[in-house]
C-alpha cells in the first residue's frame, strides 16, 4: 500500500469514526469500500470482517481496517478518478463545476443511513473547506480519495 492509499484509508477511517474511539463498526466498513471500490465480494467481505474482528465487538480498529480495505483497493487510479468524475456529474445536474453541500448530505445518509445530523454537519464541513455551501469537484475527489 503506498503512502497515497493510506492516506485516503485514513481520512475515510476518520469521517466514520464519528465517536473519534479508534474503532468503526463492521457495517461502516462496508460503506467506505461502497465509495472507494467497483466491487467486492459479500462472503469475502465478511469472512475477512470476522477474521479482523478477533474480540467479537462488531468494529474494526484502524490497522484491522486497512488489512480488509486493502484487500480490495483496486490499483488503477485513472479508472477511480473517471468513475468518481462521473459520479460527480450525476449530482452536478446543471453542470455547474459543483454540488450543494444538501446533495452531499444526502450522498451520505444513502452510503450511511446510521449517521447523526451532528455527525453529517462534521463530515460537511470538514469536506466543504471553503464553507461556500456547495462542493467543487477538487473537495469531491479529496473528500475520496484524501488526494
Amino acid at each position: 500500500m503506498d503512502e497515497e492509499q493510506l492516506t485516503m484509508l485514513k481520512r475515510a477511517f476518520s469521517m466514520f469514526d464519528s465517536s473519534k474511539q479508534g474503532k468503526i463498526e463492521k457495517e461502516k466498513v462496508r460503506t467506505i469500500l461502497n465509495t472507494m471500490v467497483y466491487s467486492y465480494d459479500d462472503k469475502e467481505l465478511e469472512t475477512l470482517l470476522d477474521g479482523e474482528d478477533n474480540e467479537g465487538t462488531g468494529k474494526l480498529d484502524f490497522d484491522s481496517f486497512c488489512r480488509v480495505a486493502t484487500h480490495f483497493l483496486d490499483e488503477d487510479d485513472e479508472a477511480l478518478q473517471r468513475e468518481l468524475k462521473q459520479a460527480f456529474r450525476l449530482y452536478d445536474k446543471e453542470g455547474n463545476g459543483y454540488i450543494p453541500t444538501s446533495s452531499l448530505r444526502e450522498i451520505l445518509m444513502a452510503l450511511d443511513d446510521q449517521l447523526t445530523p451532528d455527525q453529517l454537519n462534521e463530515m460537511i464541513a470538514e469536506i466543504d473547506t471553503d464553507d461556500s455551501g456547495t462542493v467543487d469537484f477538487d473537495e469531491f475527489m479529496e473528500m475520496m480519495t484524501g488526494d
